[in-house]
């Protein structure tokens, strides 16, 4: 967030002029500072400069749709991809989740569905700023360190290394692995995950875990099919594992 403040900022991307002016002034009420993109160039170019809370992005831009912004967007940010689309297809809901967006309005939508989405947005950025470490960073001391193997998690500094080389976590990403860390025998459940990392008020799919799990395994290095360290657990969600 720009300055001192906590005002949260928003980047609108749409290349209908109409409908950019629409949801800006609907996030704008909703105590939002807010920028706009009228292309997938602009918006990428955007989105690195500025670090936007949250991106409201339609998926028919006119140079790179909305799936490749955010893609691009999601190599250097967390945050918050709300994309609106003309389609509601379970397809094109698992395309735009895989890219990394976090939640799908389908057009035409309503105000109150819009603004919905953004409180939950607001209350995500109200914990994040009041308590930045996740919830089970507090109860650690100074001088702990958890190793799994070679990995090495330090909650207090939200630093990972793997063989010795610093790992660039998105804040999503770090909160889930300390959450993994520090009980690693408990097989979380997805819902579970949602309510520790990103708030027991979050408004939004579930489908979202799966895919910040997946791009944090790549991080990792860890093949799904045979994990060193996230593991899965049927019918209930993830864990930790024991490393190498």
């Amino acid at each position: 967030m720009p300055g001192t403040t906590a005002t949260p900022r928003a980047l609108v991307v749409d290349d209908a002029a109409e409908n950019r002016m629409l949801v800006s002034a609907l996030l704008i009420q909703q105590g939002f500072q807010v920028d706009q993109a009228a292309d997938g160039e602009a918006a990428v170019v955007a989105a690195e400069k500025l670090s936007p809370d949250l991106i409201v992005l339609d998926i028919g831009l006119p140079d790179i749709d909305g799936v490749e912004v955010c893609r691009r967007v999601r190599s250097f940010s967390d945050a918050h991809v709300l994309m609106l689309t003309a389609q509601d297809t379970e397809l094109d809901k698992v395309v735009g989740f895989e890219a990394g967006a976090d939640d799908y309005v389908t057009k035409p939508f309503s105000v109150a569905e819009l603004v919905g989405r953004v409180k939950a947005v607001l209350r995500r950025a109200s914990r994040t700023a009041t308590a930045p470490a996740a919830t089970f960073a507090a109860t650690t001391t100074p001088d702990t360190t958890r190793a799994f193997g070679t990995l090495t998690i330090d909650p207090l500094a939200r630093e990972v290394t793997l063989e010795g080389k610093t790992l660039d976590l998105t804040r999503i990403e770090f909160d889930l692995l300390d959450t993994f860390t520090a009980e690693p025998r408990v097989a979380f459940s997805r819902a579970q995950l949602l309510e520790r990392v990103w708030g027991p008020n979050w408004f939004g799919d579930d489908h979202l875990v799966d895919v910040h799990v997946s791009n944090l395994r790549r991080k990792l290095a860890d093949d799904p099919r045979s994990p060193d360290f996230v593991c899965t657990v049927r019918g209930v969600g993830y864990r930790m594992g024991a490393g190498r």
